[in-house]
């Protein structure tokens, strides 16, 4: 069994990712008010918070993969960390470009709003972080003690730096990616960052597995996923040591429990692997190639789903009416990827024959 099948449970877990993103935008822009204040739509507010946290978490495991993986091949560590920097900040310029995209397809909207923080914004620097602090170390084990201290660091230091006053005389573009500021902020590198830099920890951990000690190493993580499940609760439990803190924004307790199902859920898709009949199913491919176009994916999908092309129904729909609406978006999202494939396809063979010609 190769390295790279092995792995295909990545491509499976950033699938989810597009699921859960799909249906957080999809039930959020779709369903009537009036179905806003139920239990069901309160579960699938939480349950599509998920997308983000593990879009970032998945980011910082794919840099330690790929610096990994490069260095391996040419026996530089510079260029490794050259290529996923170099990644990072492509990223961090689509966030702009996707932004710009908004303005001119979505109005009417505002020439400051292209400055709005939004999870591209967060993601392109702290993989760029993540490939300079895998440079930084020479070890496995002093790898993933530096992302760990990152993670924790990211999140511990969120209550402080969103109450503290010091950060006044910043510029407010500059203040947009530290803590909240309405509609100008839809994430922010605390504590949001810290996962990438949790995901790195173990990404670094796979690449030092091998095909026999992976399932022992996929058994460790689930357990400590589950530990930080536990002790985010119990901590959740006591009485905050900060002055100011909520649970579900800034408190270090939600994001261990957040890190933690994310660790659990890498693992369900590892062992989900290992059954045959799903390893085979239509449905495994259909994910994994969701997964590998996530970008693509994120990309279109927002103007389909808040922008022109559905106002007939948004904000219109009752909540099982927005269940088999998302279903069959999830459906066009599959088929756009297979359109975009197709058209990639078609102009590679073109310039294959003129360069024959």
């Amino acid at each position: 069994m190769t390295a790279s099948h092995r792995r295909t449970y990545i491509d499976w877990a950033r699938g989810l990712a597009v699921l859960l993103m799909i249906e957080a935008h999809t039930t959020d822009a779709w369903t009537r008010p009036g179905d806003k204040g139920s239990v069901a739509y309160a579960l699938t507010v939480i349950v599509g918070g998920f997308a983000a946290p593990l879009f970032l978490w998945l980011a910082g495991l794919g840099v330690v993969l790929a610096a990994s993986r490069i260095a391996a091949r040419t026996g530089d560590r510079v260029e490794a960390v050259e290529a996923t920097t170099r990644r990072g900040l492509e990223i961090f310029i689509l966030a702009f470009l996707f932004r710009l995209q908004a303005f001119i397809a979505s109005p009417p909207s505002t020439p400051l709003k292209l400055f709005r923080v939004d999870i591209l914004n967060v993601m392109g620097p702290a993989m760029v972080g993540t490939a300079l602090l895998w440079m930084a170390a020479n070890s496995a084990a002093a790898r993933v003690a530096i992302y760990a201290i990152a993670a924790t660091a990211f999140a511990m230091l969120t209550p402080i730096v969103r109450a503290t006053a010091a950060l006044d005389w910043l510029p407010i573009w500059v203040q947009w990616y530290l803590r909240p500021a309405g509609e100008f902020t839809t994430f922010t590198l605390l504590p949001w960052a810290g996962f990438v830099f949790a995901g790195a920890a173990v990404g670094v951990l796979i690449v030092e597995a091998d095909e026999r000690s992976e399932r022992r190493l996929h058994v460790g993580v689930a357990t400590a996923g589950a530990a930080l499940v536990a002790l985010g609760f119990l901590a959740a439990a006591q009485p905050s040591i900060y002055r100011s803190s909520s649970f579900w924004t800034s408190s270090p307790t939600w994001f261990a429990i957040r890190t933690g199902i994310l660790m659990m859920a890498l693992t369900a898709c590892y062992a989900t692997e290992r059954i045959e009949l799903f390893r085979r199913a239509r449905l495994a491919a259909w994910l994994a190639k969701m997964g590998r176009s996530s970008l693509f994916i994120y990309w279109i999908h927002v103007e389909l789903v808040y922008g022109y092309a559905s106002w007939l129904w948004r904000g219109r729909l009752p909540l099982w009416g927005t269940a088999l609406a998302y279903a069959a978006f999830c459906m066009a999202m599959y088929g756009a990827v297979l359109l975009r494939d197709r058209i990639v396809d078609s102009w590679r063979r073109i310039g294959r024959v003129q360069e024959a010609l």
